[in-house]
C-alpha cells in the first residue's frame, strides 16, 4: 500500500517532497518477486502450489498475487468466454475452478497477450482472493490478503491525554494510550479498556480480518440518545507487529469527538 496509496511514490498523487519525477503513465505498474511459497485451496483439493509467485502494485489499487500459469491444477480449471479490458495491461481471459465439490465462476484471470508495456505478465494469472477457502504463506493460513512488503505497523506507549466524547459525553479518557501508525492510513489512539465507558457500548456481530493486526470486533455506541453503529473496534488477539494493541479499544465515527492534548 505504501507504494500506490496514499502518498507512495507510484501513487496518483505522490508526495512534491522529492528530488526525483517518476516519467511514466499516471497509472503506473510495479510487479516483484513474492519471497515465499503460496498455495490456494477449494474444496479441500490445492489449486496452486508455486514458489514463483509474484506481487503487482498497482496505483491507487492493493497488491495482487499473480502466480505462473504452469503452477495451477490445469484439471481444475475451465475457460470461460468472459473477458475484460484494461487499458494499462490488456485484455484478460478468465477460468472458473471447480474442485471438491465447490465452483467458484471466473475466479482466476491472466492476460494471453499483455500489452507491450507490460509484457511481463504474460504466462501469469491472478486469482480473486475470496473465490478460494484457504490461502497459505508457507504454511500459515492468511486472512484477508498477502502482506505486503512495503506495508509496515508500529506501535509505541504514549502519555498524550485522549478524550473520546459524543457530543458531552465522555466515552473514554486517558493518559497511557497506545499510538498505532500504519502505511498509508491515519495515525490511531487505542485505549485500554479499563478507561472506556464500557456501559455505553453494546457489542456488535461485526468482524473484520485485517492481515497485519488480525481479526477486529466492533462495538455500537448507546449514549445521549443516539446510537453509531461499530464506531469502536479492538483486536483481542492482535498480530505481529500490532501485538501491543491486543485488548485495547480505538474509536471513529463522524458523530464522534478525539481530543489529542499535550503531555501535563
Amino acid at each position: 500500500m505504501s507504494l500506490t496509496i496514499s502518498s507512495g511514490p507510484l501513487s496518483g498523487h505522490a508526495p512534491e517532497t522529492v528530488n526525483y519525477r517518476i516519467d511514466g503513465p499516471a497509472h503506473k505498474l510495479l510487479m516483484h518477486e513474492f519471497p515465499r511459497r503460496v498455495r490456494a485451496v477449494l474444496g479441500g483439493q490445492t489449486v496452486v502450489d508455486t514458489t514463483r509467485a509474484m506481487l503487482l502494485h498497482e496505483t491507487g489499487l492493493r497488491p495482487q498475487v499473480y502466480v505462473p500459469l504452469d503452477d495451477i491444477r490445469a484439471d481444475l480449471i475451465q475457460p470461460t468466454d468472459h473477458h475484460t479490458y484494461c487499458p494499462f495491461k490488456g485484455t484478460a481471459s478468465y477460468w472458473t475452478v471447480t474442485a471438491g465439490g465447490q465452483v467458484a465462476e471466473n475466479a482466476i484471470w491472466a492476460y494471453p497477450e499483455p500489452n507491450e508495456e507490460s509484457s511481463w505478465l504474460k504466462g501469469y494469472a491472478g486469482f480473486y482472493w475470496n473465490a478460494m477457502d484457504e490461502w497459505y504463506d508457507e504454511d500459515e493460513r492468511v486472512e484477508g490478503h498477502l502482506r505486503d512488503p512495503y506495508h509496515r505497523v508500529d506501535v509505541r506507549r504514549s502519555s498524550r491525554p485522549v478524550r473520546v466524547l459524543l457530543g458531552d459525553v465522555v466515552l473514554a479518557e486517558t493518559t497511557r494510550p497506545l499510538l498505532l501508525s500504519e502505511t498509508g492510513l491515519p495515525n490511531r489512539f487505542y485505549i485500554p479498556a479499563a478507561d472506556v465507558r464500557q456501559d455505553l457500548l453494546e457489542e456488535s456481530d461485526t468482524h473484520t480480518i485485517c492481515p497485519y493486526k488480525g481479526t477486529a470486533s466492533y462495538w455500537t455506541v448507546n449514549a445521549d440518545g443516539r446510537k453509531l453503529a461499530d464506531a469502536v473496534w479492538s483486536y483481542p488477539q492482535a498480530e505481529g507487529d500490532a501485538a501491543a494493541v491486543s485488548g485495547y479499544l480505538s474509536f471513529l465515527h463522524d458523530g464522534l469527538t478525539v481530543e489529542v492534548g499535550q503531555p501535563g
